[in-house]
């Protein structure tokens, strides 16, 4: 979708006139489509639309006098480019809240009633909508969305095919998933269960689409009762007759437009929905049905983050692709990327990619920048703008694949050359690397949620006075989406425990604003702490530790490591991983490639760790 600033004031004016028409003061459009999820398809891009802002979370609100754009620490930048300041105040949604400006601005404007602010009852969920339930607000739910009204040429939802995902990479039948949700939601007292994630509808029955970019799901709805039948709401050409077969006669298909009467059927039921994740449609029809709602996380979310061991490895084989992929790209960039542009660059990776036959494309658009762009924490090249790698300067690539035996996602950031990199840029990526570190080697008692480990990986930039916006670690699906709840590993993470079989991403960064960024990624396995020999004096043998197997093989950067500021168990944790990584990922390469390959994974030099300390 190409915006201009001229389009923004245009479709600005649009929507303004049909709130008057529709009779409200202002509307709430967060991003997003109908099931809350952070990638969405063309038909949703509603944010993009109107205010020209891509990123992939944020809120508009407009009022008659002003509009706010607001998004994460992620996206600062990329709101002050992206979004016309003479339409818009941009502004940070944790330091502003958007509920908190909307009240204020809102009952500022208006005198002597409450203010209408309609929103779409399909675009937020009950728990965001509760949050702008203030005084001096009238919340009106509308039937018809006021920009799908203004947009004329909006594209048509997807309807690609919802194909079978087989047990060999499943690990598990969908019928044994069935069981086990349905075991939860008798235990629970509940009579049945809406789902309204697609992640959690692919995993439980089975199946993988194509109807939203770099996350194979089909768009749908599935209620599940505590008998363990099914309903699926997908559109019928969604569904060939393989699929049918695949679900089973247990599983009935519905068209999306029976949704309705099937939640108006569950009178005096009790029906679990999850108030983050669900739309609030479901939670008005369903209370003016007569059913009783169970507001409780999605029952999938948690076995879905937890993979099986056929999951796990799996996640382990399509490491090991991606790894030969991402050692011919950073041979390539250290011979011949001076000079290439960003999108170049992550073109040429998406091609050494695309050499594995099971390679199904990127899990998210490519993070590729040079310079100062890497600053941008979720910089996005355009390949008219794009800047092209210079001599003597750092250049980041953050980028996944998708595999149907795993989903990937790493971060090198890289030192051009042919010059060294001032010390100033080698202390700041140590720091960085040393977090990573931190995080990567640490063990913690089974119970310990994300919130408590972010600190491992910021404890060294935080010793020098910097830090970075955005959350430490995110959960990673198995052949679905990039970024997978619930457990996260930032300051403001969920208390939700970290469990063996979880996979999650370990990326802690720096940015300097107009000069550099740079981050470092590997995905981290969740597993039972081993600890050598018999317990030491005061050790509780019985108490059970975690701790993370790394499984992201692709060598640093050592032209940004300053091994004076490194102790001596961090120097020995990079020389097993660089070890690991020749030892895995050198013999699928070509000769040229697997001799630098052993260049860029020799041990570090020694030093004098007395020189600096932290």
């Amino acid at each position: 979708m190409t915006q201009t600033r001229s389009n923004t004031a245009a479709h600005l004016a649009a929507l303004r006139a049909e709130l008057a028409e529709q009779g409200v003061d202002g509307f709430i459009l967060p991003r997003g489509d109908e099931h809350l999820g952070e990638y969405v398809a063309p038909y949703a891009e509603r944010l993009a639309w109107l205010t020209g802002f891509t990123g992939s979370a944020g809120v508009a609100i407009v009022l008659p006098g002003t509009a706010a754009v607001f998004s994460d620490g992620r996206y600062v930048l990329q709101l002050a480019s992206q979004v016309e300041e003479a339409s818009y105040q941009r502004l940070h949604l944790t330091l502003e809240p958007p509920e908190t400006w909307l009240a204020e601005t809102a009952t500022a404007a208006i005198a002597g009633r409450a203010a209408r602010i309609g929103y779409d009852p399909w675009l937020l969920g009950s728990d965001a909508l509760a949050r702008y339930s203030k005084p001096g607000l009238e919340l009106v739910a509308l039937s018809r969305n006021p920009v799908d009204a203004v947009w004329t040429d909006r594209p048509l939802p997807p309807r690609t095919p919802a194909l079978p995902h087989a047990i060999e990479f499943a690990g598990r039948s969908s019928q044994e998933k069935r069981q086990e949700i349905a075991l939860l939601l008798r235990d629970a007292g509940e009579d049945a269960v809406m789902l309204t994630d697609p992640a959690s509808i692919a995993w439980l029955f089975n199946i993988r689409g194509r109807d939203v970019d770099f996350t194979p799901m089909a768009l749908g709805f599935a209620l599940l009762s505590a008998d363990e039948t099914a309903t699926l709401f997908m559109a019928p050409e969604q569904l060939p007759a393989e699929t049918l077969r695949w679900l089973g006669n247990s599983v009935s298909v519905q068209p999306p437009e029976a949704i309705a009467p099937a939640l108006a059927g569950l009178v005096d039921r009790r029906v679990r929905l999850d108030p983050a994740g669900a739309a609030a449609w479901f939670a008005q029809t369903l209370r003016t049905a007569g059913a009783t709602i169970s507001a409780a996380p999605d029952p999938c979310l948690l076995p879905k983050a937890r993979k099986n061991a056929v999951e796990q490895q799996g996640s382990r084989n399509a490491h090991r692709r991606d790894g030969i992929a991402l050692c011919q790209f950073l041979h390539f960039v250290a011979g011949r990327g001076i000079g290439r542009s960003e999108t170049e660059l992550s073109g040429q990776l998406d091609a050494f990619r695309s050499q594995a036959p099971d390679y199904r494309g990127e899990s998210f658009p490519a993070i590729s920048g040079t310079g100062p762009n890497g600053a941008i924490i979720h910089y996005r090249a355009d390949p008219a703008t794009a800047r092209r790698l210079q001599a003597d300067e750092v250049y980041l690539i953050d980028s996944g694949g998708q595999y149907p035996d795993g989903t990937t996602d790493v971060t090198r950031t890289i030192w051009s050359g042919p010059g060294a990199a001032p010390s100033v840029v080698r202390d700041h990526a140590t720091r960085v690397l040393q977090g990573h570190i931190a995080l990567a080697r640490a063990r913690f008692p089974a119970g310990v949620h994300g919130g408590r480990l972010d600190a491992f990986a910021r404890a060294a930039l935080w010793q020098a006075g910097l830090d970075y916006d955005h959350g430490t670690g995110h959960g990673i699906g198995s052949y679905l989406a990039v970024h997978e709840g619930p457990c996260g590993i930032s300051a403001t993470a969920r208390p939700i425990p970290i469990e063996a079989g979880m996979i999650l991403s370990d990326e802690p960064g720096y940015y300097l604003p107009g000069a550099y960024g740079m981050r470092v990624e590997n995905l981290l396995l969740v597993q039972v702490a081993t600890f050598d020999g018999p317990p030491d004096s005061g050790r509780d043998a019985s108490r059970r530790f975690l701790e993370f197997d790394t499984l992201t093989l692709a060598p640093f950067d050592r032209a940004l490591i300053e091994p004076a500021l490194l102790a001596p168990a961090d120097i020995e944790w990079i020389d097993r991983y660089h070890a690991r990584v020749l030892r895995e990922i050198g013999p699928g390469l070509p000769g040229p490639v697997r001799d630098w390959l052993a260049g860029a994974c020799a041990p570090l030099d020694p030093v004098s760790h007395d020189q600096k300390e932290l």
